[in-house]
């Protein structure tokens, strides 16, 4: 299974199935409301949030501008603490890369090819578990929401909880009809109580923790200034992978930089309280290279582009990299609470998902072109977002790179892009627009003939707009336009001036 779940359908026939799911969809509306209800009373608690908010925006648009100087200053620092840092330019590349480590570290002891993971969107990004099993190597998830995906043979919906769209119910089916096929099976009698299933996924992944030799982590975080890398999380699977085995990998995006342990006491105020509503984590890991005598005996760095460098050339789309993946936009998002993370065919979903993804992965699949689209541009995500991206600023942003994004001829001396296929409509209604707006003489009469003809009007749009006019009611046009009305009743005078 993919971890970027390319051809899939579009996100309108993909959220059209999964609205049509009462289950889920009542899964998601009790989730999303319990962790926004408390990520407002957690935040409240602090007066100077909004300058936390815009000094973790400006820690971020400052290193982003010169991450070419603080990437080097990384791999400076990882080296001369004992680790090995690799750079990698695409999925594939990474996923090479960290398969390699594995088979040295592991030889040719068929008990001794398989990894523990922490949590890690990089490596789903980057499909590591399919490449890795590809090559006769098993990788267990140990994050408990990431084991019940893994078992039920699925996929992650969520940021913070990728088992969102799952009940209690459906996790103990999975559990006692899955976990024997994976190692240690589910207790008899297992019940949907909380503290069963706990102990359930403890006992079978305890004995994983202390029999794999190597680990896989990606980071929240990498401290340029001395080269150490942080994972925050809830459970202390996390701690496990990073200290017991005897090698540890970390794949990590290239825009989880920050220049100082100054500012990362920024990321650690708003992270938490943004994602899971803590005023701190329960598990703060952090790691410098090695040491003779605790944890890891070899450490590698995997530092991966996969789409970020051109993410960065983009003035307006680069603020996504900001991106701490704290999830609140998905909490608070009418489209996602609705369809779902699956409807986005990403790793990334919500609203930073539908700005991220096709940013990453570029516009020429039917999925990533429909994603800026999955939106209401309502305004909720960038409200909570705690480094201030403009995520409705991007969105329709990257809808004009859609509409524009055709096949790249050459003009003469130029390389023009031709506009896409599938928005002709819409282009021609733009052209229309803009026509009229720029001749007050012509938009005048069109208004008024449209007021004269108001009951001829239809009341649903035909062709490509029914699909909007299904679901809403057309707005009524008013009798008179606005300015024949200003000019009746006040006579032409200017008054608004």
């Amino acid at each position: 299974m993919s971890g970027t779940y390319l051809g899939m359908p579009a996100f309108p026939e993909a959220a059209r199935e999964a609205v049509g799911n009462p289950t889920l969809r009542g899964n998601l509306r009790h989730a999303t409301h319990t962790i926004r209800d408390k990520r407002a009373r957690a935040v409240a608690e602090l007066d100077d949030w909004a300058a936390l908010r815009e000094a973790g925006k400006r820690i971020k648009d400052h290193t982003l501008r010169h991450l070419d100087r603080y990437l080097v200053q990384v791999e400076e620092a990882v080296t001369a603490a004992g680790g090995t840092v690799h750079w990698a330019a695409d999925a594939d590349e990474a996923n090479e890369i960290v398969a390699r480590l594995v088979e040295e570290a592991g030889g040719s002891d068929t008990e001794q090819r398989e990894v523990v993971k922490v949590k890690s969107m990089a490596t789903q990004e980057i499909g590591l578990n399919e490449a890795l099993e590809a090559r006769g190597i098993h990788a267990y998830e140990t994050d408990l929401a990431e084991l019940i995906v893994q078992l039920g043979k699925d996929r992650p919906s969520h940021i913070l909880v990728p088992a969102i769209h799952r009940n209690r119910g459906e996790i103990r089916d999975i559990f006692r009809s899955e976990m024997s096929e994976w190692g240690r099976p589910a207790p008899e009698g297992l019940t949907d109580t909380p503290a069963e299933l706990a102990e359930a996924a403890r006992l079978h992944l305890r004995e994983k923790f202390l029999r794999a030799k190597v680990g896989i982590s990606g980071a929240n975080f990498m401290v340029a200034e001395t080269g150490t890398l942080v994972v925050v999380e809830s459970e202390g699977n996390g701690r496990m992978c990073l200290t017991l085995p005897e090698t540890l990998i970390s794949v990590v995006g290239i825009e989880k930089t920050v220049p100082t342990w100054r500012d990362l006491e920024v990321f650690l105020q708003t992270l938490p309280r943004s994602s899971t509503a803590e005023r701190m984590n329960p598990y703060t890991s952090m790691w410098t290279g090695t040491t003779d005598e605790d944890g890891p005996r070899t450490f590698h760095l995997v530092l991966l582009d996969n789409g970020r460098t051109d993410t960065l050339a983009d003035e307006v789309g680069r603020q996504a990299l900001r991106c701490i993946r704290c999830s609140a936009c998905l909490n608070v998002c009418p489209v996602y609470e609705r369809a779902g993370g699956h409807a986005y065919g990403s790793v990334y979903p919500g609203p930073i998902g539908a700005i991220l993804s096709p940013q990453l992965r570029g516009t020429g699949s039917e999925i990533d072109a429909s994603l800026p689209y999955a939106s209401s541009l309502c305004g909720a995500c960038y409200e909570v977002c705690p480094v201030a991206i403009d995520i409705p600023e991007v969105l329709v942003h990257l809808r004009e790179r859609v509409v524009q994004g055709g096949p790249a001829v050459r003009e003469g001396n130029r390389v023009v892009l031709k506009p896409a296929k599938g928005h002709a409509a819409e282009r021609a209604a733009m052209r229309a627009a803009r026509w009229a707006f720029t001749r007050p003489g012509a938009l005048r009469t069109g208004q008024r003939l449209a007021s004269r003809s108001r009951r001829l009007h239809p009341r649903t749009l035909p062709g490509p707009g029914r699909a909007w006019s299904d679901s809403r009611d057309l707005p009524p046009v008013p009798p008179e336009p606005f300015r024949d009305w200003w000019q009746r009743t006040h006579g032409g005078r200017d008054e608004a001036k």
